[in-house]
């Protein structure tokens, strides 16, 4: 009995031959097919973790997922916004792991952080495409690191995108992103926040702001029909969008547990938000009436996200005929002699 290990070099080769396009596309349309089918959802506890680092600033967090019968998915994530510029890391580094659910047994083992960035671009894309107008055009960035390319990566995919505005604190990102973004064709702009404000239709906040130091937005000449997905907030006490922002608008989580608790929805109650994004999915009408006024998709990431996009990488890893097969887990002949190495 193996497991199924991917390296960064399968997934490297993965994308290099199906394309960029093509893992973003089946990546939301199999987790837009998971979310509209409430009978697939499994179960997804709310995240825990050890904050970390220098005054609690970085955390260490586990995020399981349970399909009953099948398997459990679970990613270690580590966030540690001090990474791309002290140790030439990506803020998000993690590792997803899967087992099987009826023997316990490892599964599978791989990269994190690429499906981390691709699901979390087409979360957004699938709230995106059920609030924001269908012909929205200019794509507002506030953040520019590495999560600003798959957002505007799975948003052109669904919408006919003309322009993308960016903004950053630290101009080498904001000055950097039109090249890491010149696959899509689209021209890029570096803008103040109050200019992105006034021109987008999409706004996606993607920043690493710390507790206590939000908002980033100002919430003064948003579109009235803009819609906002708000990627950043993940930790007690962090948040992107300003609160009369969000009091005014159609606010969707994607997990209601997580985003109350460490979401742009700690700032709210219960009673101020609208459906999750699972109930949008399972019922567009309900997203569609929205349109015409702010809104808002709070986006904390949960593990039906990851569970999805395990099955995404595992699956185009079969089709390219790559993954090495170990055997990792001590599993001997006689399953109750401990020392039975033949």
């Amino acid at each position: 009995m193996e497991t199924t290990i991917i390296t960064r070099h399968h997934v490297a080769k993965i994308v290099q031959e199906k394309g960029f396009d093509q893992f973003m596309d089946r990546m939301i349309d199999r987790l837009g097919a998971a979310f509209a089918a409430p009978e697939g959802h499994g179960v997804t506890p709310v995240r825990d973790g050890f904050l970390r680092g220098p005054g609690d600033t970085a955390i260490l967090e586990w995020m399981p997922h349970h399909q009953p019968d099948d398997s459990i998915t679970i990613k270690t994530v580590g966030y540690t916004p001090t990474n791309p510029t002290t140790h030439r890391l990506p803020t998000i580094i993690g590792t997803m792991t899967r087992y099987d659910d009826v023997t316990g047994r490892l599964l599978a083992v791989c990269d994190g952080i690429l499906p981390t960035a691709i699901r979390t671009g087409a979360a957004s894309a699938i709230a995106s495409r059920l609030l924001a107008r269908p012909d929205s055009r200019v794509l507002g960035l506030v953040g520019a690191g590495a999560q600003a390319v798959t957002q505007a990566h799975a948003l052109s995919r669904v919408f006919p995108l003309e322009r993308i505005l960016v903004h950053d604190i630290e101009p080498a990102h904001e000055a950097s992103f039109a090249e890491r973004a010149e696959f899509l064709g689209i021209e890029v702009e570096v803008a103040s926040v109050a200019d992105i404000e006034a021109a987008a239709d999409i706004l996606c906040t993607v920043t690493s702001v710390g507790v206590g130091d939000g908002p980033v937005l100002l919430g003064e000449r948003l579109r009235p029909h803009v819609h906002i997905n708000a990627i950043g907030a993940d930790l007690i006490g962090k948040f992107e969008v300003p609160k009369a922002v969000l009091k005014s608008a159609f606010v969707t989580p994607d997990h209601r547990g997580q985003a109350l608790r460490e979401g742009e929805c700690q700032q709210l109650t219960d009673a101020d938000l609208g459906p999750d994004l699972l109930t949008l999915c399972a019922r567009p009408e309900l997203a569609e009436a929205q349109r015409e006024r702010v809104t808002v998709f709070d986006s904390t990431g949960f593990a039906l996200e990851d569970h999805v996009a395990l099955d995404v990488l595992l699956e185009l890893a079969a089709e390219a005929g790559l993954g090495d097969q170990v055997q990792l887990e001590h599993l001997p002949e006689d399953a109750l002699n401990p020392y039975d190495f033949e």
